[in-house]
């Protein structure tokens, strides 16, 4: 198997499943997004090959392969307020690398063509949100995620490539990004709790997600990679059972202070997952409590992640306010 983005959160993860399965893996990651250390523990693996390099610049003869049974493509740029200040990156990177990375995946012949797309593409959705609802992204990073998996099925109706498309709403767990641009609220949350700081909670903290622990993505990654489903190409991921954020503090333990409700933000993200549990059988297995109470064990992972309050959120999110309207 090919990992694209596989140094990253949900990648390291992949990588870490495939290798107890016995395969062998090619991780492509230039660590502008993901971390060495997340893939460190397997270098001495004879199975596991790695290259450093970017998704747009990397090139069949790179591999040093001649044939792949499966292409997993988490490569990509994830955050929100950036994408809006600099959306040609996002564009880039989301849709080019995608190219990219398809036709690498024609080249190694493979079986099937994995893509990590978002549930950012339904903006503001119904719930719960079925694979059919109204397709609406509210960003740059929502539409260049959204154009790749247009590009996935172009590629299938052109090429033959067979390909899944597996739209991730709320993940978390062990290795979520800690750096970077002011987004991920387990990153926020973790370090302020580390700092004694009270948490930034965004309106009334009613709002709620569909996290799903990040074993249980990449367990559903893997059942969709070998299922002989034909009928279906799309999925949406989540647990089906959303969680409100002030139960997270809650879970998390500590004093909170009130920020504003951001436009086009959903009030609830809730994944319909009726269709991937039938086609491939999988079913999520962590509880939210006992997710959260795995990350807490290893909170000093966040000790080097940026400190944000009031201040320096409001000034991270000026586009936000500025350029998303509802």
């Amino acid at each position: 198997a090919v990992i694209s983005g596989g140094a990253g959160f949900i990648g390291s993860h992949m990588l870490d499943l495939l290798l107890k399965k016995n395969f062998k893996v090619v991780v492509i990651d230039d660590f502008s997004g993901g971390h060495s250390k997340n893939i460190q523990i397997h270098k001495r693996n004879k199975n596991y090959f790695f290259l450093n390099k970017n998704i747009i610049d990397i090139k069949f003869k790179d591999l040093k392969i001649k044939k792949a049974d499966y292409f997993f493509h988490f490569a990509g740029k994830g955050d929100i307020v950036p994408s809006i200040e600099n959306p040609f990156d996002y564009f880039n990177t989301n849709v080019m690398g995608t190219v990219n990375a398809l036709q690498i995946s024609r080249d190694l012949k493979v079986k099937k063509f994995i893509y990590a797309a978002s549930s950012s593409c339904y903006g503001l959705a119904d719930v719960p949100t079925k694979e059919n609802n109204k397709i609406d992204p509210k960003y740059p990073y929502a539409l260049s995620k959204l154009m790749g998996e247009n590009l996935i099925f172009h590629w299938n109706k052109v090429y033959g490539l067979n390909v899944s498309s597996i739209r991730i709403f709320n993940a978390y767990g062990p290795r979520v990004k800690t750096t970077g641009a002011y987004g991920a609220v387990f990153g926020v949350f973790f370090k302020q709790k580390l700092m004694n700081k009270p948490f930034t909670l965004v309106g009334n903290g009613k709002q709620k997600r569909d996290f799903l622990y990040v074993t249980d993505v990449v367990n559903a990654f893997y059942k969709v990679a070998l299922s002989k489903n034909k009928k279906y190409k799309i999925f949406n991921l989540g647990s089906g059972n959303p969680q409100s954020i002030i139960k997270l503090v809650n879970l998390i333990g500590g004093k909170y202070i009130k920020i504003p409700k951001r436009p086009g933000e959903p009030d609830i993200t809730w994944a319909d997952i009726n269709r991937i549990k039938k086609v491939t059988g999988w079913k999520p297995n962590i509880k939210f409590e006992n997710g959260v109470k795995e990350m807490l064990k290893n909170i000093d992972y966040w000790k080097n992640a940026p400190l944000w309050n009031t201040l320096n959120i409001k000034k991270a999110t000026k586009s936000w306010f500025k350029y998303l309207k509802g």
